[in-house]
């Protein structure tokens, strides 16, 4: 691993001499995130580099007689995670009795394979802060991906704060920072690669969610899901057309309308906010693009790049510099993608990613690695929900467009999983692939014949596309095995399963119709974030995909429910009543079989920031699109007509994940609290007192690792 270090420490010094001349200033938050200038993320790349390479000699000595002694303790050398969010264990169960999963098959015949529980809520943040701290959510404080204000009632994100600079300098129209953003991690507990480092055991974690801002530990970690895009939000994507049509209010992207003229369309980009300005605007890029019908191409130029794009194709990666003003630039990649030249131009361009050779914000710990694997690899996608699932929920992608770029970001992430295994002598190599749960997510409905998406919008492909996915993951565990020696544990695992959802629920509509939730005198309805709501006749509401919250007296700004009594007895009442939602144009189907009193769940110092109430949705049924956004209306159920077709955020009971080993397990009843204190045992390290998993395998070596 020493001589790893001595090489990551070269290639990082002659990269640095490769890289263009640094800005030389911070970029405060734009869109609410903080942007690190290049000049200092480049000073400390070259600080680091440095420093790494004249402290190697002592540190390979000191490293050298630590290790030796933890390696008399440790069963193993090397574990291998490969996580497969969202792997549903009847579908794997399903290919693999058919034949078509041959090395999950060897694992489950030679070793372990099992369901594995989820945690409650089976949201993947929720699911994946307990897979690496060992711990129920009341001890690492995520409960969705949304939590709520509540002075405002409004919805933030659940993972991070950014801060603006405490100094700034005002100088002109500028107002040039002085000291870094704060950028705080919401996640709280310890993850077990931050116990193996202090044991002086190396670990390389890659895209595992929840893991923005990057920690410091003794090891290479790139953030996965929850990491921002250059805007600050999770993913907007651009769609360009001539088609007033298509022009209208778009989920999760950024719709443009564009005129040919003489053959020309004349547009922009639209960047990050310029804080640095006093007056805050938004950056833009001019955008110009030629279009040749008789090619079937389009001429792009854009920063200072000219390519040619045919239709149905997309481009590399391109890197787009937004200036900032007074000589700084804003580094950032998207590609671009021509989807209709005539009789109407339409372009697809990604999310505006934070380009991993110059980052803006530290993606990784070192804070130098993201720009290693850049180096190493090319540019890669950095945002944490990689793979655009609005794209093609809102048209602007095709089910093919999606399927290439979501493999393509696959196999970036196998190149950077493999580097990190053939680096790893002792330690663990871990990897979290989306791809498993943006698929299923968007393609579930060929599992469904009965699926309201069916009836209309993008049904092009089959069922054949869920199957490919297996193969392909099925495939990635094969290679993987072919790496591992007697002392090597590999772990193929997922966070919850999945089901079709076909139903959606507005909670809020049914509070409306029930007498929790009021509006405002002349509403009857409300718009996103409960515009119109009461608050002072208001009992009850929903935030998130699962979350019921009280509206209570001295917690929320305008509470009116007493803590106490009248707290339990109100939620005693709607647990009665939810759980007796039928969906009447359904034959009576029930919509909800279980709700989680938060009162009941494990303990942990952050319960209290738990929702209320948790509900459990059964099969078939998902808090509506309209009910996540805090609409209220007169429709409590209804069809769910999108792409995305299959989700888990439904009663946990229904949606284990799975669980394969080359080792045979001691549990029956396997969780996903289970795994942390399973690899620090076998790394002969006792678990601490405040993780509720338990290992899972025995420390001794045993005879059915390797190679299969």
């Amino acid at each position: 691993m020493e001589k790893n270090r001595l090489r990551f420490s070269l290639a990082l010094l002659v990269a640095l001499a490769l890289l263009p001349s640094p800005a030389m200033a911070y970029i405060g938050p734009g869109a609410g995130f903080a942007f690190v200038s290049s000049f200092f993320t480049l000073f400390l790349v070259l600080l680091l580099a440095v420093f790494s390479l004249l402290a190697w000699p002592f540190r390979l000595l000191l490293r050298t007689l630590k290790r030796s002694k933890t390696r008399g303790k440790s069963a193993v050398d090397k574990i291998f995670i490969v996580g497969l969010d969202g792997m549903e264990p009847s579908l794997a169960d399903r290919y693999s009795a058919e034949g078509k999963l041959p090395n999950l098959t060897r694992l489950r015949e030679n070793g372990s394979y099992s369901k594995l529980a989820t945690t409650i809520p089976s949201i993947s943040p929720v699911a994946w802060s307990s897979f690496m701290t060992g711990a129920h959510p009341g001890k690492h404080n995520i409960f969705d991906f949304l939590s709520r204000d509540t002075r405002t009632y409004l919805p933030d994100l659940s993972s991070a704060r950014i801060g603006t600079p405490k100094r700034v300098l005002p100088l002109g129209k500028y107002r040039i920072p002085l000291s870094k953003p704060e950028i705080t991690g919401l996640r709280k507990s310890v993850p077990f690669w931050k116990i193996l480092g202090d044991h002086h055991i190396f670990s390389t974690i890659l895209r595992v969610p929840l893991t923005f801002p990057p920690e410091k530990f003794n090891g290479h970690l790139l953030s996965g899901m929850c990491a921002p895009d250059l805007k600050g939000s999770q993913g907007t994507f651009f769609f360009y057309t001539t088609d007033l049509e298509k022009v209208k209010q778009r989920e999760g992207g950024v719709m443009i309308p564009v005129e040919i003229k003489d053959g020309v369309v004349e547009t922009h980009i639209s960047g990050p906010e310029n804080t640095m300005l006093k007056k805050v605007e938004e950056i833009r890029l001019p955008l110009k693009i030629r279009v040749d019908k008789e090619r079937d191409e389009a001429h792009i130029d854009v920063a200072g790049q000219k390519f040619t794009l045919k239709k149905g194709t997309f481009s590399e990666w391109k890197k787009l510099t937004f200036p900032a003003g007074l000589g700084i630039g804003i580094g950032s990649i998207a590609r671009f993608h021509v989807s209709q030249i005539h009789p109407h131009f339409e372009m697809y361009m990604t999310p505006l990613n934070i380009d991993p050779e110059k980052p803006a914000l530290p993606l990784s710990n070192p804070l130098i690695y993201s720009v290693y694997l850049s180096k190493l690899l090319g540019s890669y996608i950095t945002l944490g929900l990689a793979n655009d699932t609005w794209a093609l929920n809102e048209g602007a992608l095709s089910e093919e467009a999606f399927l290439e770029l979501t493999y393509s970001n696959h196999k970036d992430w196998e190149r950077m999983f493999f580097n990190a295994i053939d680096k790893t002598q002792q330690g663990v190599a871990a990897c979290v692939f989306e791809t498993t749960d943006s698929i299923q997510h968007m393609f579930f409905r060929y599992l469904d014949p009965t699926h309201p998406a069916n009836k209309n919008g993008q049904h092009a492909m089959s069922a054949k596309v869920i199957e490919d996915l297996y193969t392909k993951m099925d495939d990635l565990v094969g290679r993987v095995m072919q790496k591992a020696d007697d002392k090597t544990v590999i772990i193929v695992m997922s966070d919850h399963g999945f089901r079709s959802f076909r139903r959606g629920v507005n909670l809020n509509s049914w509070l409306y119709l029930n007498g929790y939730l009021s509006l405002k005198d002349g509403k009857d309805v409300s718009n996103e974030w409960f515009q119109d709501v009461d608050w002072d006749k208001t009992k009850a509401y929903a935030l998130g995909l699962g979350g019921l919250y009280l509206n209570q007296r001295g917690r929320e700004a305008r509470g009116i429910v007493e803590a106490g009594e009248e707290s339990r007895a109100l939620k005693k009442e709607l647990i009665e009543k939810m759980t007796s939602l039928r969906d009447e144009e359904h034959d009576g189907a029930v919509a909800i079989t279980n709700i989680y009193d938060r009162d009941d769940l494990p303990a942990g110092p952050y319960l209290g920031n738990a929702p209320d109430l948790v509900i459990g949705y059964n099969e078939g049924y998902r808090a509506s699109w309209d009910g996540v956004k805090g609409k209220v209306n007169r429709v409590v159920i209804d069809d769910n007509a999108k792409a995305w077709s299959g989700d888990h955020c439904i009663d946990p009971v229904q949606v284990p994940g799975v669980f394969f080993s080359n080792r045979k397990i001691n549990s029956t009843t396997p969780h996903i609290i289970d795994i942390a204190p399973t690899v620090l045992t076998l790394f002969g390290i006792t678990p601490p007192p405040h993780m509720d998993g338990r290992p899972l395998m025995e420390t001794r070596v045993g005879s059915n690792g390797g190679k299969g």
